[in-house]
Parts: C-alpha cells; structure tokens; sequence
C-alpha cells in the first residue's frame, strides 16, 4: 500500500470521529494521558471536548532520517498533570499504534506510576496498523497494509529556526 499523506481538516475530522466513537461506547473515563509527541494534538483536543484533565506522557522510539527508524522505548520520568494524582479511569491515548510496543509497555508503566489504584485503563488512536501486538479499544482506521502516515505536521521535523528566519526576512524584503 502506498503511504498515507493526511491534510489538517481530515487530521481533526478524524478526531472528532475518534472522540464520537468513544461517547457511543458509554465508557466513562476520569483522565486522558497522551503520549508525546503524537499524541498532544489528539489528547488536547479529547480533553477539550470531553471536559477531563490531560496529563502528558512523553515517549520517544523513532529517530534517523525522517523519524521513520523504530529504536528503543525511552519514558520520561514524570507524568505531567494538573491534578494531584492521575484519575483511575484513564483514556490512553496516541495517534497511531505501529508495533504497538509503546501502548504495550505504558499500561503497566502507569498502574506502577500511579498513586492511587487504577479501576481501568483503555487506548484510543486515530490508525490501528495490522502489524500491532496490541488492539486498541478505539481507533477510526485500521490499516491492514501498514503503510507509512505523513500527517500534517510532519514537515516541521525538517525544519530548523534559521530556515524560517530565512523565509520570513525574504517575505518582509519583497
């Protein structure tokens, strides 16, 4: 299967859809944990539609050239939140799921990290990819030929400070 190349419009259509097939799930949640970087988007706009805090797990497992080598799992060390102690009804989410090593591996991570008993912890992403150890609860598309997902803001990871200084005072000269 070719790659997927997604615009912005169909970037937050998708998590609308996302957001809606969770509701008619009736499955309450009290927490949203996403999973940076991917999932900041996906979670912030969870939690503003849904009304729940957001905390901010960052994980990093892809770097080389164009972010596209899978490496190994790296956690941060703390969970960034606004409340005391994260809810125990926790909406994990990211915006896709590849080898599924990541969700894998921040369910247990979390019930450790937790301070109180978690009751329940389910995931939600935008691309459920064939190839993943783990199903998510929730997912808009599953791709069963795993193709690689150009999303939106992907052209701001070959980006550096000096290209838009170079951009911007070649705007202001003309």
């Amino acid at each position: 299967m070719p790659d997927i190349y997604v615009s912005w419009s169909d970037y937050h259509q998708k998590i609308e859809q996302l957001a809606a097939q969770i509701y008619q799930s009736g499955w309450e949640f009290n927490q949203i944990i996403c999973l940076a970087r991917g999932g900041l988007r996906v979670g912030d706009v969870l939690s503003r539609i849904y009304d729940q805090p957001l905390a901010i797990l960052a994980t990093s497992s892809y770097s080389g050239a164009g972010k596209q080598e899978r490496g190994n799992l790296i956690f941060s060390e703390h969970v960034t939140m606004t409340t005391k102690s994260l809810g125990s009804r926790i909406l994990l989410v990211d915006d896709l799921v590849d080898s599924g090593v990541t969700l894998q591996e921040t369910i247990p991570w979390l019930k450790e990290y937790s301070k109180i008993p978690v009751d329940d912890i389910r995931t939600a992403v935008i691309w459920y990819k064939d190839c993943s150890v783990i199903t998510p609860d929730y997912y808009v598309d599953y791709l069963a030929d795993n193709p690689w997902i150009h999303q939106p803001f992907e052209p701001y990871e070959m980006l550096n400070p000096a290209e838009l200084v170079s951009k911007y005072t070649a705007v202001r000269a003309t």
